[in-house]
Parts: C-alpha cells; sequence; structure tokens
C-alpha cells in the first residue's frame, strides 16, 4: 500500500487553503465596493413595489436584506484578518458566507414570488424582472465565489420557473399561449444567465492563475537576484584582498622604492600597474552596486563650500589627466562662495567619474573645464570637454548598468560601465540630477544639480 507524503499533503492543503481564502477576499472586496450601489437598488425596488403593490411585505423585504448586507459587511472585515494557515477559520467564514448567501436570495427569491401571486396570469414583468436583474447582478459579481454564485442561480431559475409554471399549472392554456411563451422565455433566460456565469467565472479563474504564474515567475527571479548579489557581493570581496597586495608591490616597484626598475621591465610593470587599478576601480564600483541595490549604501551629510571641494577633486585626478595629455581648467575663482549639502565622499566619487570621463573622451592636448553656476535656488556643478560628443538617442547606455557606448571588443576607452549610474544614485539621493549634453564632434558636458544651501557650520550626521 502507498504510503502517504505528510509534507506533500500539507502543502497541497495550504496550497488550497490560500486559494480558497484568495476568493474570499476577492468575493468580499466586490461586495464591500458595490455596497452603496446594492443599496441603491434594494431601495427603489422597495420603494416602487410598496406603492403598486403591499407596503408590509415591502416594508419586511427590506429589513431581511438589510440584515443580510449587515451580515455581508462582517463577515467581509473577518475575511481581511485572515491567514492561509487559519483553515478552520476560512471554512466556517465560507460556510456563513453561503448561509448569508441563502438568505439573501431566498428573500429577494419570495418577495418576487409574492409580488408575482399578487398578479394576474401573464402580467409579471416586475416580479421577473427584478429576478432577472439580481442574477445578472450574481453573474458579473459574485463568480468569485463558485458556491456562493451557484446557489444565488439555483434559487432565482427556480423561482422563474415557479413564477411563470404557476400561470401555465392555474390557467392550463394551450401550447401556442403566451403564457407559454413566457415559461420557454424563462427557460432562454436561465440559460443566458448560466452561460455569463460561466464565462464570468472561467475569466476569473485564468486572471487568477496568470496571477499565480506572475508571482511564481517574480520569486524565482527573486531568488536569482538575491544569489547574484551574494555571489557579486562575496567573489568582490575576496578578489580586493589579494588585488591590494598585488597593487601596492607593482606600485613600490614602479616608485622604485625596491630598486632600480630594469629598462626591459619598465613597460611591462607599468602596464601591469594601470590594469591593477582598473580591476580595483572595477571592484569597488561592484561593490558600490551591491551597496546601493540593497539599501546598504551609507552617507554622511554636511554642507560643503564648492571651491574648497572642486580643487580637491581637480587635485585628486590631476596625475590621471596629465597621462592622457589633458589639461583640467578650474571655472570658479571668480565666483561667490557656495555651499551644498552632500556625502563629501561619495560626491567626490561622483566628481571623479564625470572627470575621467571627460578626460578619456578628450582629445590628447585637450581642455576639460570645472566649475559651477547658480540658477534660482539650486548650483549646478559642470565638467566640460571638447571630446568626441555623445550620439542622440544614447542616455540609457550613459547612466545604465554595465553599459557602454562602445560596447565592441574593439572598443578603445575603458571603464566597467557602472560609474555614471552609481553616480546618479548617489545625486539622487542628495535630491539632485545629473544630466548631460552633447554633441558629436564638439563634446559633452556633464552636470549635477544640488539645491544651493546656507553656510552652516553643522557637523556631519549619517543618513
Amino acid at each position: 500500500m502507498k504510503l502517504l507524503n505528510i509534507p506533500q499533503f500539507e502543502s497541497e492543503t495550504e496550497d488550497h487553503g490560500e486559494h480558497l481564502l484568495q476568493s474570499l477576499k476577492d468575493y468580499t472586496a466586490m461586495a464591500i465596493a458595490l455596497l452603496w450601489q446594492r443599496q441603491a437598488i434594494f431601495l427603489s425596488a422597495t420603494i416602487l413595489t410598496a406603492f403598486y403593490f403591499e407596503p408590509l411585505n415591502a416594508a419586511v423585504f427590506y429589513v431581511v436584506i438589510l440584515f443580510c448586507e449587515f451580515q455581508d459587511y462582517l463577515l467581509a472585515k473577518r475575511v481581511a484578518n485572515l491567514r492561509p494557515n487559519q483553515t478552520k477559520a476560512i471554512w466556517l467564514t465560507l460556510t456563513g458566507i453561503l448561509v448569508n448567501a441563502v438568505l439573501s436570495a431566498s428573500a429577494i427569491c419570495i418577495y418576487a414570488v409574492s409580488v408575482a401571486i399578487s398578479q394576474d396570469a401573464g402580467g409579471h414583468f416586475t416580479p421577473l424582472f427584478f429576478l432577472f436583474a439580481a442574477a445578472l447582478f450574481a453573474a458579473m459579481n459574485n463568480h468569485q465565489l463558485a458556491p456562493a454564485l451557484a446557489i444565488r442561480l439555483t434559487l432565482y431559475g427556480i423561482s422563474f420557473v415557479v413564477i411563470t409554471l404557476r400561470d401555465v399549472w392555474v390557467e392550463n392554456p394551450p401550447i401556442s399561449s403566451e403564457l407559454w411563451l413566457h415559461f420557454f422565455t424563462v427557460i432562454f433566460v436561465m440559460y443566458f444567465l448560466t452561460d455569463c456565469s460561466v464565462v464570468f467565472l472561467k475569466l476569473y479563474r485564468k486572471n487568477n492563475a496568470t496571477m499565480e504564474t506572475l508571482r511564481k515567475e517574480h520569486a524565482r527571479t527573486k531568488a536569482a537576484y538575491l544569489a547574484k548579489s551574494q555571489f557579486v557581493a562575496t567573489v568582490s570581496h575576496e578578489l580586493r584582498t589579494p588585488l591590494t597586495s598585488i597593487k601596492l608591490a607593482l606600485d613600490l616597484l614602479n616608485a622604485g622604492c625596491l630598486g632600480p626598475v630594469p629598462e626591459k621591465m619598465k613597460s611591462v610593470l607599468e602596464t601591469a600597474g594601470r590594469n591593477g587599478e582598473r580591476l580595483s576601480k572595477l571592484i569597488d564600483d561592484l561593490l558600490d552596486l551591491q551597496k546601493i541595490e540593497a539599501g546598504e549604501m551609507t552617507y554622511r551629510m554636511e554642507t560643503l563650500e564648492l571651491q574648497s571641494f572642486l580643487s580637491d577633486a581637480i587635485d585628486a585626478n590631476q596625475h590621471f589627466a596629465e597621462g592622457q595629455q589633458v589639461t583640467l581648467i578650474p571655472e570658479y575663482h571668480d565666483k561667490p562662495q557656495t555651499f551644498v549639502e552632500a556625502d563629501e565622499m561619495r560626491l567626490m566619487q561622483v566628481m571623479s567619474n564625470m572627470i575621467s570621463n571627460a578626460v578619456k573622451f578628450s582629445h590628447k592636448g585637450g581642455d576639460v573645464l570645472v566649475g559651477y553656476q547658480h540658477n534660482n535656488g539650486t548650483t549646478t556643478i559642470y565638467v566640460k570637454d571638447n571630446g568626441i560628443g555623445i550620439p542622440e538617442g544614447a542616455y540609457e547606455k550613459v547612466f545604465g548598468k554595465f553599459s557602454q557606448l562602445d560596447s565592441s571588443d574593439r572598443r578603445q576607452i575603458g571603464g566597467t560601465g557602472l560609474g555614471m549610474s552609481i553616480s546618479k544614485e548617489i545625486v539622487e539621493h542628495f535630491n539632485g540630477t545629473i544630466d548631460y549634453t552633447s554633441e558629436l564632434g564638439q563634446g559633452t558636458t556633464f552636470f549635477v544639480e544640488l539645491p544651493t544651501m546656507a553656510h552652516s557650520k553643522s557637523q556631519p550626521e549619517a543618513a
């Protein structure tokens, strides 16, 4: 005999409970959403029938319907607090909803039949239309819970048949009579309502299946994303330690601290040093990217004076610019003192990305201008080159992750493709924006807009 797989059984039970709870939530959410619409319909039907038929019966009907509506409201509140693992509570709530569906549908049916009985044979337009409206309303809005929909349609169908078949039974007309036409028309209407209900039910279940597929795909994507982030973080940290040692050794050799370097080895060691620097920058960018995606990037906000800050930025990138035969020119000495609020280290990272990009895309012997200007409460820091420029429609490549304007294997200019993406995240954290203007063959201007701050002596604070 095959043994029962307990974990699998529990999983299937939990899935069934989750699906049932979702149906209950969708059903009660629709009930709440249409609460006042239903009240208007019931009140209108009550007033209309009270005027033309028996007022006392209309009042009793309305009181019963209000009681059922109040019970539906209480059950909806209970469903909103249920959890998938509360199996017993879910089934008890479902039972309550179905009992209330029986009560409310019975009240509508009994009242419609009572109105029909008080009329002459064949003159039942009002009660039959009320039943048709109630059945169509159920088909359109109760399909989330198939048992409740089945209860309502069954009771409404019985009432349709009772009203029309009673006329046939009492009058015993020939088959060509309109009373038989009414009966056959009711059968057709019941088929129409059933077909509508099935269509709405299938659409609802198809939508649920699609949403479930999307949820599962989202869960798998999220798991893969977390695994990727953990892998990147682990590999980056593991690479940093040996690379630091290698880079330090190469720097010592290139600086002559360990003795004269033979001429034949100089070019090789300098190339190794440059590549070590590139690898170090790549690892730093990967770690920053992982921190940003995990929401773990830390900032120490403080008020910065721009002239001294930009002087430091130029000094930090001067050696690289000289190596590329490009001159960095400050354009801020005649400007008034200006202050912005930012993390100095992170804003310096942004400036280094902008300056290094400007240098790399400049022609040899070219100039890169670094400055700032005021714009109605904001300060624009810019880095302008006269290099090759950026083609139109390249914004996503410029600020995208791991993207380069020239992504071919033969591209001349190196880089991780992360610098400007990380810069954009940093600047946006400062409530600023980063963008560029460019013209092919004429050069590019990258700029950062930040709110201008009043001079402050406040201490840096972590953000």
